[in-house]
């Protein structure tokens, strides 16, 4: 099996038996676009184009992109190092199916359950993925013995911080390609939901779940779950600025699973709807580390075009964007991705790059597991004309094989 998304694209459609031909007309794109990505010609394509290419090879989407499987270690320490194996045991303990010893220690109180979460959210902000493995298995143990143990408000408190816990669990395993883990902390996120007090982290689990369902190549399911809970929560003329950014949010998640159906209109809807609400709103609100308000609409308009394939207007688009430091350093990176994005389709290799290397100094460790740039930057450095160019020391700090 080869390394790269040419590779696996060849691969899997040898197995069914398909043509370069036939894979591009089950897929509704250019056979010249699965000609150049398995002869390695070209290192990335739009999300649309994976996704069409997925439901043709009948394959998660994640698979073609050959995201990392596994965190890295690094200090070189087996013990202190984190790992996908740790999560899926946190999300799904054996000892729920065949029972276990007692914990020898108290649980904590409410008050350092939720100090804990705060932390964990701060660090996802941030991209730091490594710490991000050491800390979630912990406090969802702890979330758990803690609604084990309490009754009234405070199980009530516990059952919002360990939902949340499982959300962040959903995101992380979902960035490192095993949505199959994701999906069950999901459910297991949403059944805390029904236990708390606080009717936000419904919508909230919803927007998570559309996002992992997005990434499983499942659209039009990512769509409903978005327009669904968005429908039960519509605002009104009194409705608070969270209210609106929550609605918002879910918006913004339908638009996304529309793009990559490349059901443009209604992006275009969705998007006017959402800018409606961010700018009643007149600010940028940070909910359990997903931004909303006028700045990110702003960031959704750039990335929306970049997946409908209008470079030009998105660069443009990308100049109008201000206040970016209201957002957290992940969502800084991934906008300044799009940019490098537009910038390469335009055959602006310079452009690309320093947009690539902002995005680096916003968010380092999520550049290293975030598969768009990682390909981007092997596109690119493919084309790099000098052995010093910035692109190569790039894709060093990458990781990336030459």
């Amino acid at each position: 099996m080869g390394s790269g998304m040419g590779e696996r694209i060849a691969t899997l459609r040898y197995r069914r038996s398909l043509t370069q031909e036939e894979l591009a007309e089950c897929a509704e794109i250019s056979v010249d676009v699965v000609r150049k990505l398995e002869q390695g010609r070209r290192k990335t394509a739009r999300l649309t184009t994976i996704n069409a290419i997925a439901r043709a090879l009948d394959t998660e989407p994640s698979y073609l992109l050959g995201q990392p499987g596994t965190y890295e270690i690094h200090d070189g320490s087996e013990d202190e190092s984190p790992s996908v194996l740790a999560l899926r045991q946190a999300i799904s303990p054996v000892a729920d199916l065949l029972g276990g010893e007692p914990d020898p220690e108290d649980p904590p109180s409410i008050h350092e359950l939720q100090e804990s979460l705060r932390s964990t959210e701060v660090i996802r902000r941030e991209g730091r993925m490594a710490e991000i493995g050491v800390l979630l298995p912990p406090l969802i143990q702890d979330a758990r013995a803690v609604v084990h143990s309490s009754t009234g408000s405070e199980k009530a408190a516990a059952n919002s911080v360990l939902a949340l816990a499982y959300q962040v669990a959903s995101v992380t395993l979902t960035g490192l390609g095993k949505e199959d883990a994701a999906f069950t902390a999901m459910e297991r996120s949403m059944l805390a939901v029904q236990g708390c007090d606080d009717p936000g982290l419904e919508t909230m689990a919803a927007s998570t779940l559309s996002y992992v369902l997005t990434k499983q190549g499942r659209l039009a399911d990512a769509e409903r779950v978005a327009m669904t809970r968005a429908a039960a929560i519509e605002p009104g003329f009194n409705s608070t600025p969270q209210e609106l950014a929550l609605w918002g949010i879910l918006l913004l998640r339908a638009a996304t699973a529309a793009v990559r159906q490349k059901k443009h209109a209604q992006v275009l809807d969705l998007l006017r709807m959402a800018k409606g609400a961010a700018e009643t709103m007149d600010q940028d609100l940070l909910l359990h580390a997903t931004p909303f308000g006028p700045t990110n609409t702003g960031v959704a308009r750039v990335n929306f075009l970049v997946e409908m394939e209008h470079s030009d207007d998105a660069v443009r688009a990308a100049r109008s964007v201000r206040h970016l430091t209201s957002l957290p350093p992940t969502w800084r990176a991934r906008f300044h991705v799009d940019r490098a994005l537009a910038f390469n389709d335009m055959e602006k290799d310079s452009q690309a790059v320093g947009a690539l290397l902002t995005a680096e100094e916003d968010a380092p460790e999520w550049m290293r597991y975030h598969s768009t740039s990682r390909r981007l930057v092997e596109e690119l450095r493919g084309r790099a004309a000098r052995r010093d160019a910035p692109v190569n020391a790039l894709a060093d700090r990458l990781g990336l094989l030459r």
